[in-house]
């Protein structure tokens, strides 16, 4: 046996976290979440951020039993603590439940920090803890969220934003996009580029052979056969019939309004939306303070908490740890369903 190698299989995965707006409750569930020592026992975080800032934090929430190990370089983390690499020097003036340019600059400076050591592979994985999508704008960051952010970075056209909790995984044809907008951009090609990445991602990330993948319409109805628009018809309906030709388990459309309403959502592995609140309305109305958003279609793994900066409950030190604890795990399981998938592959290839 060769230590080295036993060494390396069982090295824990390296958590990167973005600390988002700290104004908001991104620190707190971050606090929450590695107060539990048992979070070391699967895996090594390292939070992106600085470290007057984080004691400013827990001064302000009457945290004194939890400190960070305090790093200049994720390469020095600590498997047995929570890391914090200090990503700048001076200090932030926290004001709970505002938006303040200085919490979108510093936002930005975290999320870049650990973008670059997961490209660098010093992380293993990426969680973002949530952002201020108006106050993180900048010349660096001009994008919609961190999905469209991340997919630019990897170089990336069809990312797919799916929240998921247990059993329940539902992704959207099109992302952070106003509503005016969305019917010009569903088009077949983008329709059937989605359901391939869904597919793709039910298999090597969830690990489930076969995944049977509901599309839901656009119009109310799904259009009742033209009479309340025709996108089902001409574009819909056409890009699923392509997609079966393909082998792929894909059906609908069905009408939106009642999916969600009886338990047939069940019986399938993925569901598509065509836009953001059709999904994501139902989704949080299941399982709020529970989900995990997760960035499919990239060569990394990137999952955040479903939830945002929330700060109408900021400073109150009353936020639910549960989501962004559930993004952590579906982080870690989905690295290593990636990569046990690959290596059945490699191992079925070279037995051909």
């Amino acid at each position: 046996m060769h230590p080295k190698k036993t060494q390396k299989s069982n090295r824990k995965i390296r958590v990167g976290i973005s600390i988002g707006d700290y104004n908001g409750i991104g620190l707190e569930v971050i606090i929450k979440t590695f107060s539990d020592a048992r979070m070391m026992d699967v895996c090594t975080p390292i939070v992106y951020g600085n470290l007057n800032l984080v004691n400013a934090y827990k001064k302000s929430l009457n945290v004194s039993d939890f400190s960070f190990f305090s790093i200049k370089d994720a390469a020095q983390a600590n498997p047995k603590k929570a890391n914090l690499v200090e990503v700048w020097d001076d200090d932030a003036i926290i004001t709970f439940g505002e938006s303040k340019s200085d919490a979108g600059q510093k936002s930005f400076l975290s999320l870049e920090a650990a973008t670059k050591d997961l490209a660098s592979n010093k992380i293993d994985v990426l969680v973002t803890a949530p952002i201020n999508k108006n106050n993180i704008q900048s010349e660096y960051f001009s994008f919609p969220g961190h999905t469209e952010y991340l997919a630019n970075y990897a170089n990336e056209d069809f990312p797919l934003m799916i929240l998921t909790h247990g059993e329940l995984r539902v992704g959207t044809i099109t992302g952070h996009v106003a509503i005016k907008d969305v019917a010009s951009q569903i088009t077949e090609e983008v329709i059937l580029k989605k359901i391939e990445v869904m597919h793709k991602t039910l298999q090597q990330d969830f690990s489930i052979a076969h995944p049977k993948i509901a599309v839901l319409g656009l119009n109310p109805h799904s259009g009742d056969n033209g009479t309340i628009g025709s996108e089902e018809k001409e574009v819909i309906i056409p890009a699923l019939k392509k997609a079966e030709k393909k082998g792929t388990l894909v059906f609908g459309p069905f009408a939106a309004d009642g999916f969600f309403g009886s338990p047939g959502y069940k019986n399938f592995d993925g569901i598509l939306a065509m836009y953001h609140d059709q999904g994501l309305a139902p989704f949080k109305t299941i399982s709020f303070d529970e989900g995990v958003n997760f960035t499919s279609g990239l060569p990394i793994v990137r999952t955040s908490p479903d939830h945002g900066t929330a700060y109408d409950i900021a400073g109150l030190g009353i936020a639910s740890a549960s989501s962004f604890r559930n993004a952590v795990f579906s982080a870690i399981d989905i690295f290593k369903n990636r990569k046990l998938n690959k290596t059945l592959i490699e191992n079925a290839l070279s037995k051909a």
